[in-house]
C-alpha cells in the first residue's frame, strides 16, 4: 500500500468525525472499511486515530453536544502557517472558528468559515503529516465542497490556501489557475523569463 510522508499545500491533509457515540462509529467504521482504532491518549482529550494497514487515515473525537453541532466528518487542507493562514481566512471575507493553536508536537490547527459559509480545517504538520495512505480502497479519496456562493467560495480557497502563491513571489506568474482534468489538478505556470511548465497536485 502506497505512503504518503506530506500532502501539498492547500491539499486535503486530513478528516476526522465528530461523534456523539464514538464506541459506535468505531464499530461502523471498523465494519465497513476495516478500520482499526487506536487511542491518541488522555493528553488529546480522548482522541482516537483510525488505522488502515498500520497506517493513519482519519481520526474521531467526542461530541458532547455543547458546541451545537451536529455529528459530522470535518476536512482539513495543508497548511505551512495556522496564524497566518487564519488571518488570511478574514481578510478574504471568512471567519476564525477555532484561532490557530498548537497540539503539542503534532502540529497546530485552526478551523474557519469560508466566504460561502462552510467550515474548513486547516492543518500545519508537525511530527502528525495527515494521511499515512490516501487514494487506496478504504482510505480518503475524494473531497467535495457544496457552497451556497461558488464564486466567493473558490476566491476564498484560492486567495487563502494557494500553492500557487510562491510562483509569483519568485517573480514567476499563473498562467492557468489549478482545475481538475482526467490527468489530476494541474495549473500552468511560467518562470520569470516566460517559460511554461505545468504542475500537477500530489498524493
Amino acid at each position: 500500500m502506497p505512503q504518503r510522508a506530506s500532502a501539498p499545500i492547500g491539499a486535503p491533509c486530513w478528516v476526522d468525525l465528530f461523534t456523539s457515540d464514538p464506541d459506535k462509529s468505531r464499530a461502523f467504521y471498523g465494519e465497513l472499511f476495516g478500520w482499526t482504532a487506536e487511542e491518541a491518549g488522555e493528553e488529546y482529550g480522548g482522541y482516537v486515530n483510525f488505522l488502515e494497514g498500520g497506517q493513519s487515515v482519519a481520526g474521531c473525537m467526542r461530541n458532547d453536544g455543547e458546541s451545537g453541532m451536529p455529528d459530522v466528518w470535518s476536512v482539513y487542507l495543508a497548511i505551512d502557517d495556522a496564524r497566518a493562514t487564519a488571518d488570511a481566512a478574514v481578510a478574504n471575507g471568512g471567519q476564525v472558528v477555532v484561532p490557530a493553536m498548537e497540539v503539542m508536537d503534532l502540529g497546530s490547527m485552526a478551523v474557519m468559515i469560508d466566504a460561502g459559509g462552510a467550515a474548513i480545517g486547516a492543518w500545519q504538520p508537525g511530527r502528525h503529516h495527515g494521511f499515512g495512505v490516501f487514494g487506496e480502497p478504504g482510505t480518503p479519496t475524494w473531497f467535495e465542497l457544496h457552497t451556497r456562493d461558488y464564486d466567493a467560495s473558490v476566491e476564498f480557497y484560492r486567495d487563502v490556501f494557494s500553492a500557487l502563491a510562491q510562483i509569483v513571489d519568485l517573480g514567476g506568474s499563473i498562467i492557468l489557475s489549478a482545475e481538475n482534468t482526467p490527468y489530476g489538478r494541474l495549473a500552468q505556470a511560467a518562470d520569470p523569463t516566460g517559460a511554461l511548465f505545468k504542475l500537477v497536485a500530489g498524493t
